[in-house]
């Protein structure tokens, strides 16, 4: 017999509401974060190849740039499809095709042999992977309500801070493995880690749960409570009128989260890509092992913030003052690290770090809490695909910036993307769903 919600006292009904999503947290994040430290690596590896792979190939600084940068295009033109069909077939099914068939294309990267067999590769990979990340955060408003969703936005985000703590030493060890069976390092970097996306994909095709209503996982009343709470929300969205698509196209709010959301990544992924270069230079050491686990650092201190930052932000209505804050120090810490000594150097890295992670499960609270159902589907992943083409910029004019103004400009061009986004933030609007509870923190954020 179904479950009479309205026969269950209030309170009853918070804790059964809270013990569904504490269950939900526990099987789903770990294999979202998992998912998005291997999508985080397939994206940055390149960055620790670079030496080696250059030296290898004899592509260029330029065509480096732009084969990294060139992912991004991929990555934008079928992302909007990408998010809709994973709204339309579910979750389980769409995401574990695209774990399978970049895990594929990531592994085709050992056969890169020139400026055009590279950019083709990159292209192809971000039309692979297309649609993960929209994807994932879409996923999670299927599961988590709003309320919590800063918390679990925070932990999912520990997935790029995470690939990068290990992902650091692990592309050292692997460059590391020059010369075995006939492999150069870089080979088996792409090689190694394509082939366990593969295998994480087939894993998910049978381990993800599309719904809450889904879950053998779940006690009936949980996933009744669980349920009525996400669908309850998307009602009040619905009735905001922020349910259809062709309207959300339209909306103004959209170019305002786009536009930030482009500012974070490329200053991010600016960020990410030269960093191991960066650490290189300051210890005076070609990447490897050693210079993978310096580079580290920064993340681990990333980790460490996003375990309480974001969280605190949402939950104390300081979405606005916090995310700016976030952002300064990304601008200011890219600004710094090109001036100070090799150890206040990395102080200024650990920084921007800091406020890459944290920044962006706050941004994501907004568009999140605005749009709903389809055009929550097709609204995340136009913020997405052209928030990324950051990453297509960033590598591109850091190089241009460099070879007109000298070797720090490059540093200053890309801390330009933070400072303006932390003006933007300011402005974001303030009536997303944050705690249904809570109204009045809203009313108060700052």
């Amino acid at each position: 017999m179904p479950l009479d919600l309205q026969s269950l006292p209030d309170g009853e009904n918070t804790a059964v509401l809270d013990r569904a999503v504490l269950k939900a947290a526990k099987r789903l994040l770990p294999m979202l974060i998992l998912m998005y430290v291997l999508s985080y690596m397939d994206r940055v590896n390149i960055g620790f190849a670079k030496q080696a792979f250059q030296l290898s190939t004899g592509v260029s600084e330029a065509a480096f740039a732009f084969g990294a940068g060139i992912f991004f295009i991929g990555y934008a033109l079928f992302e909007f499809p990408s998010n809709l069909a994973l709204h339309k077939f579910g979750a389980r099914r769409w995401m574990a095709r695209i774990m399978i068939t970049w895990g594929i294309v990531a592994s085709m990267m050992l056969f890169t042999r020139s400026d055009t067999s590279f950019s083709v590769i990159r292209f192809l990979l971000g039309a692979t992977e297309a649609g993960f990340f929209p994807g994932a955060i879409l996923y999670m408003t299927y599961w988590f309500p709003a309320k919590s969703r800063g918390r679990i936005l925070g932990l999912f985000y520990f997935g790029s801070p995470v690939a990068m703590i290990f992902g650091g030493p692990i592309s050292g060890a692997l460059l590391d493995m020059d010369g075995l069976m006939g492999l150069q390092g870089w080979q088996w970097l792409f090689l190694i880690e394509g082939i366990g996306t593969i295998l994480i994909g087939f894993f998910v095709l049978v381990y993800l749960t599309d719904r809450p209503k889904d879950a053998k996982w779940l006690t009936e009343e949980e996933r009744t409570v669980l349920q009525g709470a996400i669908t309850g929300e998307e009602t009040h969205k619905a009735d905001a009128g922020h349910q259809k698509l062709g309207r959300a196209m339209l909306d103004p709010n959209l170019l305002h989260f786009t536009v930030i959301y482009f500012c974070i990544q490329l200053a991010g992924y600016g960020f990410a890509f030269y960093m191991p270069s960066m650490v290189s230079a300051l210890m005076n050491m070609k990447i490897g092992l050693a210079v993978g686990s310096i580079a580290s650092i920064p993340w681990l201190c990333a980790v460490i913030a996003a375990t309480f930052y974001p969280a605190y932000a949402v939950k104390h209505g300081y979405r606005h003052s916090m995310g700016c804050i976030a952002m300064l120090s990304i601008a200011i810490g890219l600004c710094a690290a090109g001036n100070l000594s090799p150890v206040f150097a990395m102080v200024a890295l650990c920084f921007v770090a800091m406020g890459i992670i944290c920044v962006q499960p706050i941004f994501w609270t907004f568009p999140s809490g605005y749009f709903g159902g389809l055009a929550a589907a097709g609204s995340l992943a136009v913020i997405n695909s052209i928030g990324n083409l950051g990453g297509f910029v960033a590598p591109n004019i850091k190089v241009m910036a460099e070879a007109h103004f000298g070797p720090n400009a490059g540093l200053y061009t890309l801390a330009s993307a933070p400072f303006i986004a932390a003006v933007l933030f300011l402005f974001l609007r303030r009536d997303t769903v944050v705690h249904h509870e809570d109204a009045h923190a809203l009313a108060a954020d700052d």
